[in-house]
Formats: structure tokens, sequence, C-alpha cells
């Protein structure tokens, strides 16, 4: 098992609110300093424009830090995770996480059956994330009838309260097909005007993401199962002062993440 970052944990500094924003290799850079092993390169669509010289640089300077690298996606169409599967030998990648739009939920079982053997070859794991479009009851059926250990669940028990699933009922129920587990905090807050409330990112340990039952349940050290953090950390309302809080966010939660995994 190895603690590591996702993109999402420098989302505001590589975002176009920032004026001068991270490229991946400074990303990297900033992973490496933190001391973690591992980043995920998660819903960052520029990969996607990195030719074959781009690529290798990457890869060559994340193994240079001592940085492993995973992705991250969206969709389940054949040719997409042909594309992705194609980034990942070229990054050695051995995890590509994705997720299934509500538009490709009815043949997803089809469309996985015609991409998952490629990436058994490969040797590379597909691991298909917990989240409000696809109830996980629905997301772990689909899993089991494609029925490869090349596919699995990137369990985040956070995105599932959208679709009223209890975080703990989405943990029980995609423990046994867990691969990759995106780790983030998250609390509700009352809205102004005490009309409604907000959902969103908190410091680790404080909000309601019970990870003690999480650690139980998935086991991920037992398992080899790598945990990527992330945040939801909302908008300050200027680039330098989220920037710096985000990055006070990702070192407090790398610091809490390895108490709890001691």
């Amino acid at each position: 098992m190895t603690i590591g970052l996702s993109t999402y944990a420098f989302f505001w500094q590589w975002h176009q609110s920032n004026p001068a924003p991270l490229d991946l290799a400074a990303m990297v850079d900033r992973t490496a300093d933190l001391g973690a092993g591992l980043f995920q390169i998660c819903d960052y669509p520029l990969i996607e424009s990195f030719d074959g010289a781009a690529l290798t640089a990457l890869r060559r300077h994340a193994a240079r830090r001592g940085v492993a690298l995973e992705l991250g996606t969206r969709g389940v169409t054949p040719a997409h995770l042909a594309r992705y599967l194609d980034l990942a030998k070229a990054l050695d990648v051995t995890l590509v996480r994705s997720m299934i739009p509500a538009s490709e939920r009815d043949r997803a079982v089809d469309l996985l059956r015609e991409s998952v053997p490629g990436y058994a070859q490969a040797g590379v794991t597909l691991a298909l994330e917990t989240y409000e479009q696809v109830p996980t009851p629905l997301l772990v059926d689909i899993v089991a009838a494609v029925g490869s250990p090349a596919l699995g669940i990137c369990l985040d028990p956070a995105n599932c309260v959208a679709a009223l699933e209890h975080p703990a009922d989405t943990i029980r129920r995609a423990a046994p097909w867990v691969r990759n587990i995106h780790v983030k905090d998250f609390a509700f807050t009352r809205a102004d005007g005490w009309v409604g409330f907000q959902l969103t990112g908190c410091p680790l340990g404080e909000g309601l993401l019970d990870y003690a039952y999480l650690m139980a349940t998935v086991d991920p050290a037992g398992r080899g199962i790598n945990q990527v953090i992330e945040h939801w950390l909302p908008w300050q309302g200027d680039s330098p002062g989220t920037c710096a809080l985000e990055n006070r966010w990702t070192a407090a939660n790398l610091n809490t993440l390895r108490s709890w995994n001691t």
C-alpha cells in the first residue's frame, strides 16, 4: 500500500484561475518534496495531448523523483479506454481510474467486456469510481458481471452522499471490489440564511469520513490498495489565498493519513 496525492490535491494550483498554473512535472516535484511516493493524474485532460516525447519525459522525471504514477479519466467507451491504456503503458502506470457516465450506464457491461481484456493483458487495473450517477449496488453488479481481476472499484464514499447513500453503506458494498481509494473528508454546513446545506471538503479527521470503518472493512494495507489524497476545497475568494490553503490541507492530510496507518 502506498499513500499518494492526486491532481485534485493541487486543483486550484493548476486551474485556469491561477495566473501561473502548475504543470505535471511541478506537481510531481511537490509530491516528492512532501515524501509521497505516488501521484495520480486524475481528470487532467491535457495529458491526452502529450506526444510520445512528452510522456517519456514525464515518466523519467517521476522515476527520478521516486514517484509512481496512476491515471484517472471519465468514460468507458472502448476507444477512450484504449487511449488511456496507451497512456498507461507509456507512463508505466498499473492503475487507471475511470467513472461510468449516466449516458453509458445501461451498456457499461458490454463496453467494459470489450476493453478490460486489453487491460488484463497489459497488467493494468481499471478501477471504476463510486459516485452519485451510478448507485453503488449497480456499480458492484457491473463489475461482478464483467468478472475480471483487472476490473475493480475506486472507493470514494463522499461522492455518493448526493444520491442519498450513507458513506458506510458505500464502503460496505464496494469493499470486496476495491482496488483504489480516494481519501477526502467532508462535512455539511448551513447555507447562508440557514436555507439548505452545503457539502464541501474539510481537513482530514474534522468531518464525516469514518476512516476507521473504511480501514476495518477494506483493509488497504493487507490488500495492497493505494490511498490517494484529494480535496473538495471551496474557492476562498482569490487564487493566492485558495492555493495557500490547499497546500496547508495537503500537508496536514498527509500527516494525518500517515499517522492513521502506522
